[in-house]
């Protein structure tokens, strides 16, 4: 499918991987849509990135702002071809651990934003994308990407909400994209590594490096532009669908 004229909405959009890959469409030729919580930054960055790109303040756990972020879109541009979500958070605490048992409304809040806010955005995104007359050969009319993480397949110590948030978003790939065949839309998940981001920066030099060394080859951490690339692949590959790609360099994670 091609990257050129088409519509992108990205959860996430205003910072990390979200915002590399949204700067990588712009650079292609897409127009897109910022689905963030963060206005400030947000908007900062639609107006850097020019008239083509629009910020939108969404709480991707709410079907009313979702709707309306989509009306939004729809009123702007007049049609949503890509559907890219980037949106969560990551909580740790233990099953049980000193302070008692997993706090359960952060488990709920943890499957509400990374499981819950991807599916409620992304069928949304489709009821529009069916609108779409076909635009490749096979009769093409949208891609979905969504974000797991390695955590999908080993999670840490303290990790139970995040990799089941993570491994719902696997889980669910085949099924979605089984069900959204029919129009000609295509559903893949990729699975974040070790990516540098801000997080990273602020850690000790000696911890850095440590985490650096971890994955396979190469040895380093991942780039936000790296899963920026895999997406944009996705996009162009009309051939790639139902499929989780693991983007970590060969790591596999530790219990701790």
């Amino acid at each position: 499918m091609d990257i050129n004229n088409k519509v992108a909405v990205v959860t996430g959009g205003a910072s990390g991987m979200g915002l590399a890959i949204l700067r990588r469409l712009v650079g292609m030729g897409a127009q897109g849509a910022i689905f963030d919580v963060n206005a400030e930054v947000g908007e900062r960055v639609a107006a850097e990135l020019g008239d083509g790109v629009i910020f939108v303040k969404v709480d991707v756990t709410s079907e009313e702002s979702v709707s309306a972020g989509v009306a939004n879109v729809m009123a702007r541009f007049g049609a949503i071809h890509f559907c890219i979500n980037c949106a969560g958070i990551a909580t740790g605490s233990k099953t049980v651990g000193k302070d008692g048992p997993f706090p359960l409304a952060l488990w709920n809040k943890t499957l509400a934003v990374n499981l819950t806010g991807t599916f409620n955005v992304l069928r949304l995104c489709a009821e529009q994308m069916i609108k779409n007359e076909p635009v490749t050969a096979d009769g093409c009319r949208g891609c979905i990407v969504n974000t797991a993480s390695v955590a999908a397949f080993e999670g840490q110590v303290g990790q139970a909400a995040y990799s089941a948030s993570k491994g719902g978003i696997v889980g669910m790939t085949l099924p979605v994209a089984r069900d959204l065949a029919t129009f000609g839309i295509r559903v893949n998940t990729i699975a974040p590594g070790l990516i540098d981001t801000p997080m990273f920066e602020s850690l000790p030099a000696p911890v850095y490096e440590s985490l650096s060394r971890t994955p396979l080859f190469p040895q380093r951490l991942g780039k936000a532009e790296d899963i920026a690339h895999i997406v944009t692949s996705i996009l162009e590959n009309d051939y790639i669908n139902g499929e989780c790609i693991r983007m970590d360099a060969g790591l596999r994670m530790q219990p701790k």
